[in-house]
């Protein structure tokens, strides 16, 4: 299933950027859409995994709003049905543009595999991913998704030596810059250091190997990316400006609760038709 997922996600990526070309790292939304992809597996309606599915999506809702990063597990008496899932929110977001983040994409996963038992996520501001098989701590340096921009003439020592400045930096998130070029990196926390170091090595090399020149560059791998853009084109990690927190603020409160009313009622419906499930099944004696 891992190399379906694979398959379906660099599918999807690739026919994308027809459609999505226009966004780059630089745009102030977090939840401008970057990638994504399903499984080719198919999900049976109203199965133990869906409601699994549910209840595993409510959880990384739920975990956003004090968390830039978790995983889940989901166990069940048969295989088919355990269901492993994570998010990661872009190291520089507030918790609130965290939390819209990640519910954003839970809806927008929903939507782009909602029959799939996998799938995957990437906006600007954060990542999603759940599948039936674990993945959790397992190297992937897959290319899922490579852009370069316009060449805009200037020559690459200032975007190589911010990638390995990048390279060199330490930790799950990276940035830096010069007068000329900024850069930005990350990891997915469920990688160790080694393996976090030796993922962004190789996203870094192809960038710089790839992208030499261009105005802006992104290099996303299975479980990491590096991306840098020139001061041409305009640099901003931060999700929102300024004129926008306070929206945003009024915004978390009301996912807050309604998380609660949401929970409330999956477990509602996992009971009622657990109820059905067992009068159906007397009825036969």
């Amino acid at each position: 299933m891992a190399k379906s997922l694979h398959f379906l996600f660099t599918l999807i990526a690739t026919t994308s950027l027809s459609f999505f070309s226009h966004f780059t790292f630089s745009d102030s939304s977090a939840d401008a859409f970057v990638y994504g992809g399903c499984s080719q597996i198919k999900c049976t309606p109203n199965s133990p995994y869906e409601s699994n599915l549910n209840s595993l999506l409510t959880s990384l809702i739920n975990s956003a709003t004090y968390s830039s990063y978790n995983k889940f597990s989901i166990m069940s008496s048969t295989k088919q049905d355990i269901l492993y899932g994570l998010y990661q929110c872009r190291g520089d977001l507030s918790m609130p543009d965290c939390a819209m983040c990640v519910a954003k994409a839970v809806s927008s996963i929903g939507q782009l595999c909602s029959q799939n038992c996998g799938g995957a996520l990437q906006l600007q501001g954060c990542f999603i991913k759940y599948d039936n098989t674990s993945f959790f701590g397992v190297e992937d340096k897959t290319c899922v998704l490579k852009k370069c921009g316009p060449s805009n003439g200037l020559d690459g020592d200032s975007m190589g030596r911010v990638l390995i400045s990048l390279n060199g930096a330490g930790g799950l998130y990276r940035v830096g810059g010069s007068s000329d070029v900024h850069g930005v990196a990350q990891c997915i926390g469920d990688l160790s250091m080694g393996q976090c170091q030796d993922c962004l090595s190789e996203a870094i090399g192809r960038l710089k190997s790839e992208c030499s020149g261009a105005a802006y560059g992104d290099m996303f791998l299975g479980k990491c990316y590096a991306r840098f853009v020139t001061s041409g084109a305009h640099f901003d990690t931060k999700s929102t400006h300024a004129s926008s927190h306070f929206e945003n603020e009024k915004t978390f409160a009301l996912i807050i609760g309604l998380l609660a009313g949401v929970a409330l009622l999956i477990i509602f419906l996992t009971f009622i038709r657990r109820i059905f499930g067992r009068n159906g099944k007397n009825s036969h004696f």
